[in-house]
């Protein structure tokens, strides 16, 4: 399942309705939760403003969640991620996997967040305290981590 959205959510909930779509089948689930923080070490950070390919986006993660349920032995997948201005300190995205074993589990839920940041057609304006904003630039360590997952020996 994946969930674009505004509005606030609360991890907890998430992991909960996770666990019960998976059942007595999952012997781990395995959460990572993204919160938006201070980006910038000078100036300080007022918010983030996430916008995003409506339609395309939730192509991209559904595919990322379809990949990891065929390499590893994953049994659902659930991804919300946030869009619109967010404050210092909220959470954007929730990724959830549960899957029959702990090591399956973490793996996927660490391709997965991965491969989102760096794949999903999401874009990043940050908001400084004093004002000004820019648009946030993709991490060339990010794309680095991301590439690791195409070659399965090195994966981290």
């Amino acid at each position: 399942m994946i969930r674009i959205q505004t509005e606030r959510f609360e991890a907890a909930e998430l992991a909960k309705q996770l666990q019960d779509r998976a059942g007595s089948r999952a012997g781990a689930l395995v959460h990572f939760l993204g919160m938006v923080r201070d980006y910038s070490p000078d100036a300080g950070s007022h918010s983030l403003f996430l916008e995003h390919y409506p339609g395309m986006c939730e192509r991209e993660i559904q595919a990322l969640c379809d990949h990891a349920k065929q390499r590893w032995d994953v049994l659902d997948t659930l991804v919300v991620h946030r869009v619109g201005e967010l404050p210092l300190g909220d959470p954007i995205v929730f990724v959830g996997v549960a899957a029959t074993h702990r090591g399956q589990a973490f793996q996927a839920c660490e391709y997965i967040i991965d491969a989102l940041k760096t794949r999903a057609p999401f874009w990043k304006r940050e908001t400084l305290a004093d004002g000004r904003a820019f648009w946030v630039e993709q991490r060339a360590a990010d794309a680095a981590k991301t590439a690791q997952w195409d070659h399965p020996q090195e994966t981290p």
